[in-house]
């Protein structure tokens, strides 16, 4: 066996002990390298999915983690893409995986909180002003992010489980604090929309007062821009925009 392929049976038979043991070694050795990499991947996953991991018995989550460190490819050991490749895994299994219809969405949200909480910071001078709204081509931090979810994730707990969808999407900024603090904002469909343009692509109000009047046609202009006006300066407040260039 040529060296990729001795380290081809190792990679299985820790994945999946069922497997052959490689070429040389002992079970009660490969058991303990084993338990070693399952136990961070457990533990990993585990930390960035506390609220969905309450929503099952240990059993019945040992045995999810041990499908997705099994049938998983990861290509990063870092916390945070494990935490997405878990995400990812979820997203490719069938409906009848899940014991709640809204498992998929409450994954998500709090993979969005790690991802918002290890995300990097910016140097000071890049801080939008409040006062500074109408002066400058904007952008949202690195450390925010703008959501739509079907049910009321920051509400899910053994304690409230949903039965159904909500009438309206719902729609969450989820951001740092002053305090480095992961803090989420709920959001106004109009505000939304405002803020995902930023999330796309840095704009100045009037660009995105203008795409908004498309949206609302029956809305005066007027009323929107002074309306984004008052968005943009609380976000600013929050210190979770961001400003490019000086509007020509």
């Amino acid at each position: 066996m040529d060296f990729k392929q001795i380290q081809q049976s190792f990679i299985d038979y820790i994945k999946d002990p069922s497997q052959a043991l490689p070429l040389g070694t002992e079970q009660r050795h490969m058991q303990v390298y084993r338990d070693l990499f399952y136990n961070n991947v457990h533990g990993f996953v585990s930390n960035a999915f506390p609220v969905l991991k309450s929503l099952h018995t240990a059993s019945d989550w040992d045995q999810r983690v041990n499908l997705f460190f099994a049938h998983h490819d990861c290509h990063s050991p870092l916390f945070v893409d494990i935490a997405g490749e878990f995400m990812q895994f979820l997203q490719q299994q069938p409906p009848s995986f899940f014991k709640w219809p809204f498992e998929l969405e409450l994954a998500h949200y709090e993979w969005q909180e790690l991802v918002v909480a290890v995300a990097a910071n910016e140097p000071q001078a890049n801080v939008l002003l409040p006062q500074e709204v109408a002066d400058y081509v904007i952008r949202l931090a690195p450390f925010a992010v703008v959501l739509s979810y079907h049910y009321p994730v920051q509400h899910i707990s053994q304690d409230f489980i949903p039965q159904t969808v909500a009438e309206q999407p719902q729609h969450f900024c989820i951001y740092r604090d002053h305090q480095d603090q992961v803090q989420f904002l709920q959001l106004t469909q109009l505000a939304a929309q405002a803020l995902f343009i930023l999330q796309q692509q840095p704009a100045s109000l009037t660009y995105v007062s203008d795409a908004l009047a498309q949206h609302y046609p029956s809305v005066d202009p007027v009323q929107i821009q002074q309306g984004l006006m008052s968005l943009l300066s609380s976000l600013a407040e929050l210190g979770i925009l961001r400003k490019s260039e000086a509007v020509g």
